[in-house]
């Protein structure tokens, strides 16, 4: 038994060790010991390359505008553990964390000794928010976020009102596949017979495989572009302005305050899914929940603007299709301005054309490196990247952030992203420089 929350995030981290296991086995077999909570709790399916969290965000505030307890179960975390379950968008305390790891462990120790094998990080932190969820805190409806592909992702094992595939890239191809078709293949897997499926996939043929699948599993499809649309689309300073309608019903100049053309997406898919929501099942949502709740959604790390002056900018851009969604944007906002960018990433992503899509919008570019296992050095990066006049290196960000937020010129932007995990260490040490300044 775990007293101390240091006790149960250690033992939940140690789980590291086992790595990625696919499939579904195990945690089919932990809900059966705790008899099944997965049915008594009302979900919505999150799944895609892109845009999960921002989608999952969104979608919760319309929710939580329109007066429901909405869990939330996502990854990864980005300041604390324990916002991967949520409440209304609030981290559950450590004590329940603690409560909830003492109700998991005797089950993982018991899989440990079968030929199963013992559950993964990713599957015990799925098997406690079902938990909490179902047992400790009971609430309207759950989202989950997929972890990794969908098929055999651990949150598989929910059977939701509806699911959201948002994006379809080559991401993860070593699991995943490395074509868009493959990809589509396994993100389709969160599909359900009869549950209605909303996607923001714009590739061909990953589209069709999402649409056979549909069409096979009798769910049905609401494609954005085809059966729901964004028109009047406006940058502003904070956010964004767009207009949307589909077979439900129209909304004009609709706000958000997250950066980004992509958000506009993201904010759609959302707004459909609570429109099914509101026909199908009953939840009551109107129009004022709607605007109120896309306007208040916050995701961190995702376009986020941390200080006016200096400028310092920040986002979670860690695979190919978020490096061009980040570079459109700056070149797009920021077209008149200097842009120094601060980059670190994982060794295991298709570096070569991430960091040459990032030199497209960098003045200045400087590779660095962090305390995760699977990060990159800083040197390896900057070997990839071809060196030239405009690059460099530093080994130790905090150094190089504190030096850069001196220096930092008045027609310069200061861009910090790259890896999710990074940015999590990074976003601290900026905040705190610039209560100091």
């Amino acid at each position: 038994m775990f007293n101390t929350y240091e006790q149960a995030i250690d033992w939940i981290h140690a789980r590291l060790r086992l790595g990625i296991k696919p499939g579904l086995t195990r945690m089919e077999w932990m809900l059966k010991k705790l008899d099944h909570p997965e049915r008594r709790i009302k979900t919505i399916h999150v799944g895609g390359t892109n845009g999960k969290g921002s989608t999952v965000t969104f979608l919760r505030s319309i929710l939580e505008s329109a007066g429901y307890r909405v869990g939330t179960f996502t990854s990864p975390y980005f300041e604390q553990f324990n916002e991967r379950i949520s409440m209304n968008g609030k981290p559950i305390s450590d004590d329940e964390l603690i409560e909830l790891t003492n109700v998991i462990k005797p089950l993982a120790d018991e899989l440990d000794k079968t030929e199963l094998g013992g559950p993964t990080e990713f599957e015990v932190i799925t098997a406690m928010s079902i938990y909490y969820f179902a047992k400790l805190s009971p609430v309207d409806v759950v989202i989950y976020e997929v972890g990794l592909g969908g098929r055999f992702d651990s949150t598989n094992v929910i059977h939701p009102l509806l699911s959201i595939i948002t994006s379809i890239g080559l991401d993860h191809t070593a699991i995943l596949g490395d074509t868009y078709e493959e990809i589509a293949f396994e993100k389709a897997g969160i599909i359900k017979n009869g549950v209605s499926v909303i996607t923001g996939v714009k590739q061909p043929q990953a589209l069709e495989v999402i649409r056979n699948k549909a069409a096979e599993l009798k769910s049905p499809m609401y494609q954005l572009g085809e059966d729901f649309f964004t028109n009047s689309r406006t940058s502003l300073k904070n956010g964004e302005q767009f207009s949307f309608s589909s077979m439900f019903n129209k909304y004009e100049l609709l706000e958000t305050s997250m950066i980004g053309s992509h958000q506009v997406d993201n904010a759609s898919l959302a707004l459909m899914a609570s429109q099914i929501l509101a026909n199908y099942y009953s939840f009551i949502i109107e129009d004022a929940h709607i605007r109120d709740g896309l306007k208040k959604a916050y995701w961190p790390g995702r376009l986020e603007i941390l200080s006016d002056h200096p400028f310092v900018l920040i986002d979670g851009a860690h695979n190919e299709e978020g490096i061009h969604a980040l570079v459109s944007e700056i070149k797009s906002r920021f077209a008149d301005k200097k842009i120094s960018i601060l980059f670190a990433a994982l060794k295991d992503k298709k570096l070569d054309k991430i960091i040459a899509t990032l030199k497209e919008a960098a003045d200045e570019l400087t590779f660095t490196t962090f305390d995760f296992p699977r990060a990159a050095r800083a040197e390896e990066l900057l070997e990839v990247s071809k060196n030239n006049a405009d690059q460099a290196v530093t080994n130790n960000y905090q150094e190089f952030i504190e030096h850069k937020l001196n220096a930092l010129e008045e027609n310069e932007i200061f861009l910090v992203t790259g890896s999710l995990y990074f940015l999590s260490e990074a976003k601290p040490v900026i905040a705190r420089l610039l209560k100091n300044k």
